[in-house]
């Protein structure tokens, strides 16, 4: 159960993760030997999926000796951690070539994970989510950047260790705040050039070193709108696997004065009343959209818009 009464997209982890049980070899094979084992499977970065009649879609179980042998060894496999019903691994698949079109045809298509997710369960796009994150990190940290020698996966996944310097490695989370800048009775929303054509959304960057998560907060509204903080609450946050992030989601009280984008990071910011943010959130406004409801964006300004205070 989840202290979080805020529960994003990418959150809800149901799985007991067995972090002081994985590092031992001999128990991590017993999972992988367990006929109970299930695995899902990406495909640079694509989950495996089928949809049902109503549109949902769920995520394709393979048999887990299966999943390990067309992984060709444990590099490519990640113990995601332990259901009711058995281990739950991930398996990582890549090439140009789709394998639902060879040796997993007929099970289900693979899918882009952004596309997907307002039709995929909670507790699905959490196991996703994690297992593509893991996948990234390994793909980007074959060599230790102690020695630069090949490294080799440990703890199902979850650490990587040079047998060169012995040095280990672990899995990178970035802390990224996004944050609802507030003045009295309105907000600030900002756009991004990239973004789809009339998306408005809230501010955000990376947490520096050296700097708390309010000194970040402060940071970023600053530099992208030249506007002062004056307060930090912090609302909830979401787990981001894009490929690795914490977003840490915040409301920014700023201080009065004129919002100006940067040009660098936003091409236009706007300020919102709480009716037009309510109207906003509900497709009102003409030719202007909220972030998607599985951003924390889009849970910040709506508690904000229909907070009676």
């Amino acid at each position: 159960m989840s202290a979080d009464p805020h529960r994003h997209t990418f959150s809800g982890n149901r799985l007991d993760r067995a972090g002081g049980l994985r590092g031992d070899p001999a128990w991590l094979a017993q999972q992988m030997d367990d006929p109970r084992a299930a695995a899902l499977a990406l495909w640079n970065g694509q989950p495996l999926l089928n949809e049902a009649e109503d549109g949902q879609l769920a995520p394709v179980w393979l048999e887990g000796g299966f999943a390990r042998r067309i992984a060709g060894g444990d590099e490519r496999l990640v113990l995601l951690g332990l259901s009711e019903t058995g281990p739950v691994f991930a398996v990582d698949l890549e090439g140009t070539a789709d394998p639902a079109e060879g040796v997993l045809k007929g099970l289900g298509r693979f899918g882009d994970l952004r596309a997907t997710l307002a039709n995929l369960a909670a507790e699905d796009a959490n196991l996703i989510g994690t297992a593509r994150s893991l996948f990234e990190w390994r793909r980007k940290h074959r060599f230790c950047s102690a020695c630069g020698h090949a490294s080799r996966t440990s703890d199902g996944g979850w650490r990587r260790i040079c047998p060169n310097c012995n040095a280990q490695h672990f899995p990178r989370v970035d802390p990224c705040v996004i944050m609802l800048p507030v003045q009295g009775d309105r907000c600030l929303l900002g756009r991004q050039a990239a973004w789809p054509p009339g998306r408005l959304s809230t501010l955000a960057g990376f947490v520096e070193p050296g700097e708390s998560v309010e000194e970040a907060c402060a940071r970023e509204v600053r530099e992208e709108s030249g506007l002062e903080v004056t307060a930090v609450r912090y609302h909830s946050s979401q787990p981001w696997p894009f490929p690795s992030n914490l977003m840490i989601g915040l409301i920014a009280e700023v201080a009065q004065g004129e919002a100006v984008p940067d040009l660098e990071e936003l091409e236009a910011v706007r300020w919102f009343t709480k009716p037009e943010a309510r109207a906003l959130l509900e497709g009102r406004l003409e030719n202007i959209s909220p972030p998607a409801p599985t951003a924390i964006a889009h849970h910040l300004i709506q508690y904000w818009a229909y907070d009676p205070a």
